[in-house]
């Protein structure tokens, strides 16, 4: 290829709406560190070492976000696009290298551009490798929405580009375990489009670790370079939400899978509360350990519930902002555009827009399930505790009868006790005072205790009866 370009797109979540202003997530600012390491590593003579000391949300190399609050443009910088300088090869040609950070909305997003001095210069694969495009991957640059690269280049009407992309291609990943994989192909501005997807096998969902490739050859001398700089911003802004809406649904599924975890936790919680209600008598320890999970539980799975809402929200309106820069991208190609974007945003996007839609309509009653739950066992617990202060009540009551009469009675006939015949116990003598006072009291005692039991049975079971009667 002649003209050749390589370009790094990066993406990396900066805040989210949970932030307050001026705070934002944690690793915000690991793009910008990473790229650091390239500059130190593998792009050793670029000023990509320095790029700390020209983005306003550093002062001094220190992570300050809250400079970045109230700026009216996307620039991270003053100067606009940084000159990094050049690479030199021992083939006797230099790379130059730019960049280009901004602050979109709530993401970080980095345009790093390498190109040969020289658009008559040619690059094979094996001129691939002085641009260092394995320092370029998702290994080393590690952005949390994602990046892709994208490769430019002229070429003659009779090359093959198919198999000229697909070399390139691997020519990228090489050496990794990444293995691209060919997914559309079709025009961008009168060059051939060809897109491929390299995916960590290790971790296939995760975005931080997948590598999307663009690569663009021009075989019929078309102004697609002219037309590209004047669709920048709108391809740029593509690309960004290209990456979101992969990370939105990813996030997705997760909080469904997570879900589903506590919902299954929630049916073996029936099953024990089913279990405890069919013991006689009711263990109301049990019942209070098993409401007191429940709530924990409640709570994680309404905010699995939420964080699926917020999704779908977030979605639709990513999806909606990708339909807009499409149209865009369209009108400045003079209604030419790749057909694989259109069928992303048709097909893709509403089926992943109905099937969180599908998830939030399976999982929400099941929250009113829990709710459910907790209401029963607490009527059940409030009841038996009922019941058992009451019986507590019950017994207080008659042994409260029970030794109050008894020490009455003890009190008064100790006093008669010797003119007081006994036959049981001395027929013709005295009874001795003391036992004959501890009989009769126990005497007593158990008789007030009888005339007890009867009062609280009259207190609550006639009422019964006649509520039924009513």
């Amino acid at each position: 290829m002649k003209n050749f370009s390589l370009s790094l797109y990066a993406f990396h979540l900066c805040h989210t709406f949970t932030d307050l202003p001026g705070e934002v997530v944690k690793d915000a600012d690991l793009l910008w560190k990473n790229l650091v390491k390239v500059g130190e590593k593998s792009l050793t003579s670029l000023d990509l070492k320095k790029l700390r000391s020209k983005l306003i949300s550093y002062k001094k190399d220190k992570y300050e976000p809250k400079r970045q609050q109230g700026r009216k443009t996307e620039w991270l910088t003053d100067a606009g696009i940084l000159d990094l300088g050049s690479l030199s090869t021992t083939e006797g040609f230099k790379i130059h290298a730019n960049l280009q950070p901004f602050l979109l909305h709530d993401t970080y997003a980095v345009d790093l551009t390498l190109f040969a001095e020289s658009p008559n210069i040619s690059i094979d694969t094996p001129q691939l490798q002085y641009f260092k495009p394995s320092s370029l991957l998702p290994s080393n640059i590690q952005a949390s929405l994602g990046q892709t690269l994208w490769i430019y280049g002229e070429v003659d009407p009779s090359e093959d580009c198919d198999a000229l992309a697909k070399k390139f291609a691997i020519a990228l990943v090489a050496d990794t375990n990444l293995n691209p994989v060919a997914t559309e192909k079709g025009e961008l501005f009168g060059s051939l489009l060809f897109e491929y997807q390299a995916l960590d096998p290790d971790e296939p969902d995760n975005p931080a670790k997948q590598c999307h490739i663009l690569i663009v050859i021009n075989n019929s001398q078309a102004a697609t370079e002219t037309l590209a700089e004047a669709a920048y911003d709108w391809l740029r802004d593509l690309l960004c939400i290209y990456h979101k809406i992969l990370y939105i649904y990813q996030l997705a599924r997760q909080s469904y899978r997570e879900a589903r975890i506590i919902y299954s936790g929630l049916e073996e919680n029936i099953e024990e509360f089913n279990n405890l209600i069919s013991k006689n008598p009711t263990q109301l320890s049990d019942l209070k350990k098993l409401m007191g999970e429940i709530p924990k539980k409640n709570f994680d799975y309404a905010r699995c519930l939420q964080d699926l809402q917020i999704h779908h929200t977030a979605i639709n309106t990513n999806i909606n902002n990708y339909k807009i820069c499409l149209e865009e991208i369209h009108n400045i190609g003079s209604g030419n555009s790749p057909q694989a974007w259109q069928d992303f945003l048709n097909k893709d996007c509403k089926k992943w827009q109905q099937q969180i839609q599908t998830d939030i309509n399976y999982l929400t009653p099941g929250q009113e399930l829990f709710g459910q739950l907790v209401d029963t066992i607490r009527g059940i617990v409030e009841t038996e505790q009922t019941e058992s202060d009451r019986s507590l009540e019950n017994t207080i009551q008659i042994l409260g009868i029970g030794f109050g009469g008894g020490a009455i009675i003890s009190g008064v006939v100790v006093q008669h006790i010797d003119k007081i015949p006994i036959p049981l116990i001395s027929p013709n003598n005295p009874p001795n005072p003391f036992y004959a006072s501890l009989i009769l009291s126990v005497l007593a005692t158990c008789f007030f205790i009888g005339i007890g039991w009867l009062i609280t049975k009259r207190q609550y079971y006639p009422r019964k009866r006649n509520s039924n009667k009513d």
